[in-house]
């Protein structure tokens, strides 16, 4: 006599998980970080608060975990790396301005600013936030500066972690006060101020 399979555990957390992880983007699109509870995500997910609690500290702890998940479905599977066509400029154009779509689209925009603004009162959030979301992209551009210096294309003396806070620190200095529009044409002028310097200062010793 045939016996019924017994329910997948695993496939039923992973189904809550991602239940969750929805929920908790949503809601914050919708309410606002401050506005946006425990209670509210595990309500809108259809599971017990209780069960929320079991796996992260906080709400702040939940959209952490939701952000990485929908960044790595985004970029999908393998490991990424910036375009290495041989044209640094080009190259970091392209990237730049995928920077730009991404800062400006509501999706990673508003839970970006909820993590952001919660890693300041929260430490440990904080430096999760830094070490799991921009340490990796932040080590991509690292990657592909060294490959150009291999190349010649960048003097030997060029520090390639400063170097890279000189093309993103501009972009999310903009995107942080929203003051001035973060544009295609913003990022190409970055990178061509970042290859090229703005003149008139000597060697840095």
């Amino acid at each position: 006599m045939p016996t019924k399979n017994a329910p997948d555990a695993s496939r039923r957390s992973d189904r809550s998980r991602r239940a969750i992880y929805a929920a908790a983007l949503e809601l914050i699109g919708e309410v606002g970080y401050a506005r946006t509870t425990i209670e509210g995500i595990a309500a809108r997910a259809g599971v017990g608060k209780q069960t929320i609690y079991r796996w992260w500290p906080s709400k702040g702890a939940v959209l952490m975990e939701a952000f990485i998940d929908l960044g790595e479905q985004a970029a999908g599977e393998g490991a990424y790396e910036l375009p290495d066509t041989g044209d640094l400029e080009a190259d970091l154009k392209e990237v730049l301005r995928a920077t730009v779509d991404e800062m400006n689209s509501p999706a990673y925009d508003l839970p970006a600013r909820a993590l952001a603004a919660e890693g300041v009162v929260n430490p440990v959030l904080g430096a999760e936030f830094v070490a799991r979301l921009l340490e990796p992209s932040l080590q991509l551009y690292v990657d592909r500066l060294r490959k150009a210096q291999a190349r010649g294309d960048v003097p030997d003396d060029i520090d390639p972690r400063i170097a890279l806070e000189l093309l993103v620190g501009p972009l999310a200095h903009r995107w942080l006060l929203r003051t001035l529009p973060l544009t295609h044409a913003y990022a190409d002028r970055v990178v061509e101020y970042a290859l090229r310097g703005i003149g008139g200062g000597g060697r840095a010793g």
